[in-house]
């Protein structure tokens, strides 16, 4: 497929090949870090504006374990991985290029002298490409830190979870096990048993729910056990129990764990793009204003770098609103210069 866009003449007319990319060094309107909902999304609405836009992503998205995405319109259930694959092909679709590789560093560009541009950025992923891009939006995601429990991590994404609203329905009606392992555990168990009758709150050795909340716990029939969470009994490749230190065995056929989010902010940091705590904990994300510009000029933010409790549908529309703005912005700038040059004349 030829991705060449003869109306972009500071594009090169041969792109590298995403299956095998090729060191070069290319300047694109717009380089996205991170090949999910977001950053597709965003290139998506990038290309179908006519915008030169490469997609660099290592294929690493949080979700990958999950069965299916859910609450996405006429996708539900779909794979993960599927989503990926078919993201990519609109992006390239409307004239994009995907990158298989991760970003090593990044900086702002500067000329052959070492003097800064005052615009765009340098970029060198893993595989040794370099690209320069006028605008950078950051989709790179988070990554979830998980409880020290043996097992668990086995199965995050199949019958260990943390969403009601991305698995709820899938564990209806089934025992489910809620790990406190953060601020949000009692707000968790009430909110599961909404999907079950049968939920117990594991506290794994913290601190006793408050009186308010072992009232509310009573009033809707979560069971509350204090011991020590020592790991998880598996069965025919499914969860069958939790096992306490003190060797107590709790049936549970799904457990719900609350994960800090990890943000991967190392390029913001690159760049001193600024981040903040999430005001419950829950992690830290890259800082943005109301259409995705973080604190750096030039650099945009979407998904779940920059919500921490974005779903995958939500992360989609925020790629399209942020892809949008830095199409308006490049706009902005090219008709600066043509207004420049219509002066000059």
């Amino acid at each position: 497929m030829d991705q060449s866009h003869p109306h972009h003449p500071h594009h090169p007319a041969d792109q590298p090949d995403p299956s095998s990319p090729q060191p070069g060094d290319l300047t694109y309107d717009v380089v996205v870090v991170g090949g999910g909902a977001a950053g597709l999304s965003a290139a998506v609405a990038l290309g179908r504006a006519r915008r030169t836009v490469l997609v660099v992503d290592a294929g690493q998205q949080r979700n990958l374990p999950a069965a299916g995405v859910r609450n996405v319109l006429t996708r539900d259930g779909l794979s993960p991985a599927e989503l990926v694959r078919l993201g990519r092909e609109e992006v390239l679709r409307y004239g994009g290029t995907v990158l298989g590789a991760s970003v090593e560093s990044v900086a702002p560009s500067v000329t052959a002298s070492g003097t800064a541009t005052g615009e765009g950025f340098d970029l060198v992923a893993d595989d040794g490409t370099r690209v320069r891009a006028r605008r950078l939006l950051l989709a790179t995601g988070l990554a979830d830190e998980l409880p020290d429990v043996p097992g668990l991590r086995e199965r995050w994404g199949t019958d260990v979870l943390h969403c009601p609203y991305c698995h709820g329905w899938e564990v209806r009606d089934q025992v489910i096990g809620v790990l406190a392992s953060g601020p949000m555990a009692v707000h968790q168990a009430l909110l599961f048993r909404q999907w079950s009758q049968h939920i117990t709150l594991f506290l794994d050795g913290r601190a006793a729910p408050t009186a308010e909340e072992a009232e509310q716990l009573a009033a809707r029939g979560v069971a509350v056990v204090p011991g020590a969470v020592a790991g998880l009994e598996v069965h025919d490749d499914a969860l069958a129990a939790v096992l306490l230190a003190d060797g107590a065995r709790h049936a549970v056929q799904a457990l719900v764990v609350g994960p800090r989010f990890s943000a991967r902010t190392e390029l913001a940091r690159m760049l001193g793009v600024a981040t903040a705590e999430h005001p419950l904990g829950l992690g830290t994300s890259v800082t943005t204003d109301e259409t995705g510009l973080t604190s750096v000029p030039g650099v945009w933010a979407a998904g779940n770098v920059s919500d921490l409790t974005a779903q995958v549908a939500v992360a989609a529309a925020r790629g399209l609103m942020v892809g949008a703005a830095i199409n308006a912005d490049l706009m902005a700038a090219e008709l600066r210069a043509a207004v420049d040059s219509y002066r000059s004349r």
